[in-house]
């Protein structure tokens, strides 16, 4: 199976010093996990200033021995623990592969571009990139995080661009669209408006897949102009043979960003962030139940709050209902100014079989 771990700093001394911690902290973790023979899938990594900070990650040991070469994302979603920086890690025992694109403008790239325009140049790179193979992003993107500097005017430039990309790979509410985070967030590159991961696992099928709905609590995505899927589960076999000839899955749950909404897409709890955050925690229960799973398997929340004063209160909440699981609070203005929070995560079980 996965694992899924939140490395945040102690040391509150300069970022050189907070990178040196997670230094020693990533490499004692991966230390542990060699002996478990599980690798390095992928790591996010959460900043609080990127321009500022990136020549600096990316001279430190830590980028140099451990994140340098992996699946690797960068993104400025500042850590509201007080930490600058703080890293998603993923190890796992399988040998499902798995491809990951954290795909970025550069200056030249992104000047004199609105966020449509950015949008559809980022995912025509992601499709050169999977060209001249058997994948394709109907089959094979199993799903995106799309991060967009000042949301509330460029978000509708990303939908636009991306429903029109769907449009053209064949995606539709008819057939399906692909689970995704559409959240603020900013790279180094001052003209960025958007950036964009991708998330691509090759030799599945369609039938590997089920598209999760929660109708009595969330709207379809399309009915408000939209094109995500609320979250999909991915069946996978593992090589692991039981007894009796029974065959063992793992069942991954990727649960796209969640806000307080109700059955007709109308957002609930307005300016209550404590009502909200329970809404927004009941659909996402409402949509793993759709693939037979529950809130325990739940193995990581990103958090994302518009207002940066909430965070004790959301961080209080998760403690006291899920204290087991790893969570990362982040700041990052959601799609809808009326959402004050949105949460995704990834669950995971295993399932068996005897055909």
């Amino acid at each position: 199976m996965d694992k899924y771990i939140i490395l945040s700093p102690e040391a509150k001394g300069s970022f050189n010093d907070r990178l040196n911690f997670l230094y020693l902290k990533l490499g004692n973790f991966l230390d542990t996990e060699k002996l478990e023979n599980r690798t390095l899938q992928y790591c996010k990594v959460f900043l609080s200033d990127s321009q500022n900070q990136i020549k600096e990650l990316e001279e430190s040991l830590l980028y140099q021995e451990f994140l340098k070469g992996a699946n690797l994302t960068i993104v400025e979603q500042t850590p509201l623990n007080g930490s600058k920086v703080s890293l998603l890690i993923k190890t796992t025992d399988e040998a499902t592969p798995i491809l990951f694109h954290s795909l970025r403008l550069t200056e030249e790239e992104a000047k004199g571009k609105d966020s449509y325009e950015q949008t559809h140049f980022l995912f025509n790179k992601y499709l050169k990139t999977i060209e001249g193979t058997d994948m394709t992003m109907e089959r094979n993107l199993i799903r995106t995080w799309i991060y967009v500097t000042n949301i509330d005017v460029n978000y509708q430039g990303v939908v636009e661009a991306r429903k029109d990309i769907f449009d053209k790979e064949g995606l539709t509410a008819d057939t399906h669209y692909i689970a995704s985070t559409g959240i603020g967030g900013a790279t180094p590159v001052r003209h960025a408006a958007v950036a964009i991961d991708f998330l691509t696992i090759p030799h599945i099928k369609e039938e590997d897949k089920k598209y999760l709905q929660a109708l009595d609590h969330l709207n379809s995505t399309h009915e408000y102009g939209v094109a995500f899927e609320r979250g999909t589960r991915l069946t996978l076999p593992t090589h692991t043979l039981h007894s009796e000839g029974s065959q063992q899955f793992k069942q991954q749950y990727f649960i796209s960003g969640t806000a307080s909404i109700d059955k007709h897409g109308d957002v609930v709890y307005e300016g209550d962030i404590v009502r909200q955050t329970g809404r927004l925690l009941e659909n996402i229960g409402a949509l793993l139940k759709d693939g037979d799973a529950t809130m325990n398997d739940i193995q990581y929340f990103i958090i994302y709050l518009r207002d940066i004063s909430d965070y004790h209160t959301v961080d209080r909440l998760m403690q006291q209902f899920y204290p087991q699981i790893p969570r990362i609070i982040v700041e990052a203005k959601v799609c809808r100014p009326g959402w004050l929070i949105e949460m995704e995560c990834i669950a995971e079980k295993e399932s068996y079989s005897t055909e």
